[in-house]
């Protein structure tokens, strides 16, 4: 049996933190490795606990989620942890512009906190897997709400495959492996070659980032 998820939970309201904690806890595939109540407490626990997902609440007091975000993925940040590590904002309101943010600075996707139990453990177990928990088209509208910058293509861009620079397109139109693979008369797993080449090209972390780049760059 793998490991399980560890989840740290992160948001100043502590009767939904014990909320969710037992019901997390209670789950055989995950455990809850610690709390904080505002997003500077949030940085430290991630150094110290070595999370896989960060649920993290976008308003809270002294420092909120979008700077915590941007702070746990600095790239002095990352260089230190020994695990990879997905955030998944928490927010009272749909395309939330704070939650266009943490996402570019490398959230994988936000939750609105009335969200289901059952929903919000799918979406733990789908980020850790290295997928969203937001649809291409809705990330893209979430991000055209004032946050489209027409960024030039970086010169790591023109180190990409004719084929890698194909499936990047599918890839941020919302396919999953298996449709990219049929789309493009691939299999599966060189599909999962191709992308991992691309994240790897790009220094990007995941799917999610892929689709934030295509957006960006005017590639979308």
């Amino acid at each position: 049996m793998s490991d399980p998820i560890r989840v740290l939970l992160v948001d100043d309201q502590e009767l939904f933190r014990s909320g969710v904690a037992v019901n997390l806890d209670a789950q055989p595939d995950m455990q809850v490795v610690g709390q904080a109540s505002n997003g500077r407490d949030a940085v430290h626990l991630v150094a110290t606990t070595q999370p896989d997902v960060v649920l993290m609440d976008i308003r809270m007091p002294e420092m909120d989620g979008v700077e915590a975000t941007r702070l746990i993925f600095a790239p002095e940040a990352a260089a230190r942890r020994t695990r990879p590590v997905r955030v998944i904002v928490l927010t009272t309101f749909n395309l939330d512009d704070r939650a266009a943010m943490a996402i570019r600075y490398g959230a994988s996707g936000f939750l609105l906190k009335d969200a289901t139990p059952d929903f919000l453990r799918a979406a733990i177990r789908t980020v850790h897997s290295g997928s969203a928990v937001l649809a291409p088209d809705d990330l893209h509208t979430l991000l055209d709400g004032g946050f489209r910058h027409s960024e030039p293509l970086p010169t790591a861009y023109s180190s990409l495959t004719d084929k890698e620079r194909e499936i990047l397109d599918a890839v941020a139109r919302g396919l999953s492996n298996a449709e990219v693979a049929a789309e493009t008369f691939l299999s599966e797993s060189t599909v999962k070659t191709h992308v991992g080449s691309i994240l790897r090209k790009l220094d990007l972390r995941d799917r999610v980032q892929i689709v934030v780049f295509a957006h960006e760059h005017g590639l979308r």
